[in-house]
């Protein structure tokens, strides 16, 4: 999307010098840019540079004469305001909502239903911390979108998560967030199996993949919504501009959706994770009992497991909700079930759980080639039902009919099963 207004802040950081090829990027593809540098980013960029780059001085002193109230127009001119590099520095100050200087001021003044998108960049300790990712949460909460950094070698020569991601990632992630349509919402997708530790090496899980997950945020976010993918460690990200969270047990999803839902207002959540029907009730070791997630297990003992059944946590999503018009999609496995027994496992789901839509597929059609999961989608109180023949088609569809529980007027398009 050309011509649209961008504010791009940048505080103290060696990647400063990188951030000026995101800044020269959005300018050449027809975007007008005014950039706020920091006292600290000073030290890295001169004035003359973004002003070469975007034909603009940049602002720096909130206190300068003649310039009292340009927090206030920088922050109503901005279709769109990114700070990058964001310094764990700078997390923190925004997070506590500090306004004694420029940047801070534009970041409390700013029209708050316009995408803020924050580029971290910072050693792989100072990312990790926990008063960062306290800030990084909070200001998520508030409805910042994180640039998730890369990891590898960092400027100072230590390795590890904090490097500022590429140029070319974050126009795409600024790009998506100025083409969100008018009716964007937010959407929550989980994804992936949730796995119990029985020892210190093995765990319970299943065989979910996570890529049914991980395909449907990717293309609720080309669609321009905001997504959140709350995935299993082992199962795939969808990649910027998606937000990324990781849960490996029940017990860590059970608590992510809780924390999430209760803080946000999530307009869908999409519920394709592959939730463990049970969990360890107790482990037995040569007749001893054993604590389940301990020591690694010698082999040639003998092992016996009791099994615990587990709450349905899709059951329990509109109750967490702070948004009471939530909408929830579920998704119901079978292995080999006929028709009849599909739909009411189908039927059943929808009258237990109160959700909105359902994703039926069966085990027994998945195909070969990657992606071939046949689906059909199922809406409450409605008799058609939808087919689809792969995770692709299923992303289209669903993207459809999310769109038409928000706006029921609109048409649509596809082609439904009587």
């Amino acid at each position: 999307m050309s011509g649209s207004n961008i504010l791009f802040v940048l505080t103290g950081s060696i990647a400063a010098a990188k951030a000026c090829a995101v800044v020269s990027a959005l300018v050449q593809r027809g975007h007008r840019v005014r950039t706020v540098i920091t006292a600290a980013g000073l030290q890295f960029v001169g004035p003359a540079t973004l002003e070469g780059l975007t034909g603009e001085a940049p602002q720096t002193d909130l206190f300068a004469p003649g310039t009292a109230l340009d927090h206030i127009e920088l922050a109503r001119w901005a279709d769109l305001t990114v700070v990058c590099p964001a310094t764990a520095h700078s997390i923190n100050r925004f997070a506590a909502g500090l306004a004694d200087d420029l940047a801070g001021a534009l970041l409390l003044a700013r029209e708050r239903d316009r995408p803020l998108l924050i580029v971290p960049a910072m050693n792989p300790a100072m990312w990790s911390h926990p008063a960062t990712q306290a800030a990084v949460t909070r200001l998520r909460e508030w409805g910042a979108r994180f640039v998730a950094p890369g990891a590898g070698r960092t400027a100072c020569g230590e390795v590890g998560e904090g490097r500022m991601a590429e140029p070319e990632e974050i126009v795409a992630v600024i790009e998506s967030a100025l083409a969100r349509p008018v009716n964007a919402r937010r959407i929550l997708v989980t994804s992936g199996a949730t796995a119990e530790l029985l020892d210190g090496v093995r765990v319970l899980t299943n065989t979910s993949t996570g890529r049914t997950g991980a395909e449907l945020a990717r293309h609720f976010a080309a669609a321009g919504h905001q997504v959140t993918l709350l995935r299993a460690a082992s199962a795939p990200a969808a990649g910027a501009p998606v937000a990324d969270e990781t849960f490996v047990s029940f017990e860590d999803l059970d608590r992510a959706l809780t924390r999430l839902l209760g803080a946000a207002d999530f307009d869908a959540v999409v519920h394709a994770a592959a939730v463990g029907d049970f969990g360890i009730g107790s482990l037995w070791v040569d007749g001893v009992e054993w604590p389940p997630g301990g020591a690694k297990l010698d082999s040639g003992r003998n092992v016996l497991l009791e099994l615990r059944p587990q709450p349905k946590l899709v059951d329990t999503l509109r109750e967490r909700s702070r948004n009471p018009a939530l909408t929830v999609v579920a998704f119901k496995l079978t292995d080999g079930a006929t028709a009849p027994a599909a739909q009411a496992a189908v039927d059943t789901l929808f009258k237990r759980a109160r959700v909105d839509v359902v994703v039926h597929n069966d085990n027994a059609q998945r195909g070969a080639a990657p992606g071939q999961f046949p689906a059909t989608i199922h809406r409450r109180g409605d008799s058609a039902v939808i087919a689809c023949a792969d995770r692709a088609e299923l992303a289209a569809r669903l993207t459809e009919v999310l769109e038409l529980i928000a706006n029921p007027s609109t048409p649509s398009s596809h082609a439904a099963l009587p």
